[in-house]
């Protein structure tokens, strides 16, 4: 029989569900052979926002609920040598280990925490990022790459019970420890394109287990509250079956690991990663029961010879302000709203495009001009609940918080019956991607 090792995901996003990666822990414990736990924990806007929290204090910066996943299923793992991989140090790995070892106190004092370095280019003595930015530097507040799977596989190579990243691309979670796992080599690209496409179908977590999937009556779930996190069985000779967390709900199927297996990806052809050029066109998926389904067909391609960068910018405000209309007419006062705000809007910020939605009428398909939302006016039925939002981003905070409090002059400006006013004000982070070759980036590691 060939070696065969699980990965199971307990996290697809910084706000996942605790409770469920604790029973992911608790099954994979009760199984046999090498088994490894990734926490995907970052996303592109969290990594900066994690930039700004380091800045207020040298102690933060890492996932804000880090130690919300991580704490319950310790003793778990570290008992069933499960080690714990995750990119939850976003922006500060080193403060995340310096915390777990002291949360451990004293307890497992064999166990190495690894902290995998070199994607942060902010904390270069010489900024020598300057010439791949998209964006003056001064409003810069993060700046790192995508790195793969080199330094989890290292870490994992020399022991490491917990392995913390930053900006480490989401699959290459897996693809470490695929590697440590079953030996693989780096330039193998056909087992790298198993391994990525094992990672790309466990990042979102219960996505593939049926979550993201649901649709009531047309593509039932049992038991959605309760969803099983993804565990992925890879085979030593690169057979790959995708199951989930026993006892509870959701579901793997071929349709659901199909979705995952075309989620976020632009070209299924070329899915660029760090690690592999992933070949999508021949995949093959084949539903065996049970809540397993099998993928073949994987092709491999040599990796890029660029890296993706990411770089977080400050400089804007977003305003938001929201405002209800219910009872007879709703829509007709909900609108007249809008009207008066967008002349109210031009007169005291001329220029300034806000966003307005009528929540009930058009919001999600709504476009930044409201010509969806003019074709749904005409069409609209005779609604008695509609609530106006508001939303806008300049670079100037006062012009922002004035044009916010228009909204909640509507209490007496009318029109009739407006309630419920909710205004918001915060500094917005937006992002700029940027390539630049590989080979001036080198993860480190340190050992906690």
């Amino acid at each position: 029989m060939t070696k065969t090792i699980l990965v199971g995901c307990g996290a697809g996003f910084a706000n996942d569900r605790p409770d469920a990666a604790l029973r992911l822990a608790q099954d994979l414990a009760q199984r046999n052979g090498q088994r490894y736990i990734m926490l995907e924990l970052l996303a592109e806007r969290t990594l900066a926002e994690a930039q700004l929290r380091r800045g207020l204090d040298p102690q933060a910066g890492y996932a804000s609920r880090l130690f919300d996943f991580i704490e319950p299923m310790l003793d778990v793992c570290i008992d069933a040598g499960i080690p714990i991989i995750t990119n939850g140090g976003a922006a500060n790995p080193r403060a995340a280990a310096q915390r777990l070892r002291a949360t451990l106190a004293g307890r497992y004092p064999s166990l190495k925490i690894a902290c995998v370095l070199g994607d942060d280019l902010l904390e270069e003595s010489t900024p020598r990022f300057k010439q791949w930015l998209p964006v003056a530097p001064a409003d810069v507040v993060s700046v790192n790459v995508y790195t793969g799977a080199d330094g989890i596989h290292t870490a994992l190579q020399e022991g490491a019970g917990i392995v913390l990243c930053g900006r480490v691309a989401d699959p290459s979670l897996a693809v470490g420890a695929i590697r440590h796992g079953l030996g693989w080599a780096a330039d193998d690209w056909q087992k790298m394109a198993i391994a990525t496409a094992t990672g790309h179908l466990l990042e979102c977590c219960t996505q593939v287990t049926g979550g993201y999937f649901a649709h009531p009556g047309i593509k039932e779930i049992p038991a959605p509250a309760n969803l099983g996190c993804p565990i992925a069985e890879i085979h030593e000779d690169g057979r790959l079956i995708i199951g989930k967390t026993q006892g509870c709900g959701g579901r793997v199927s071929e349709q659901t690991v199909k979705e995952q297996l075309l989620y976020e990806v632009h070209d299924p052809r070329r899915y660029l990663t760090p690690d592999v050029v992933l070949d999508l066109g021949k995949a093959r998926v084949r539903d065996l029961g049970e809540d397993r389904v099998e993928i073949s067909g994987l092709l491999g391609h040599p990796r890029p010879d660029t890296l993706k960068g990411l770089a977080g910018v400050r400089g804007l405000w977003f305003g938001e302000a929201e405002i209800s209309y219910a009872g007879p007419g709703a829509v007709a006062r909900a609108a007249l709203a809008r009207e008066i705000l967008l002349q109210r809007f031009d007169r005291l910020a001329p220029g300034v495009q806000p966003w307005i939605d009528l929540s009930g009428v058009a919001s999600l398909f709504n476009d930044h001009g409201g010509r969806y939302l003019q074709q749904r006016l005409a069409l609209a039925p005779a609604l008695d609940d509609v609530r106006v939002r508001v939303g806008l981003t300049h670079t100037d905070q006062a012009m922002v918080q004035t044009l916010l409090a228009e909204v909640e002059s509507l209490y007496t400006n009318g029109p009739a019956g407006g309630g419920g006013v909710r205004r918001h004000l915060a500094e917005a982070v937006t992002t700029r991607s940027f390539l630049l070759p590989r080979s001036e980036i080198h993860t480190t590691l340190e050992w906690y």
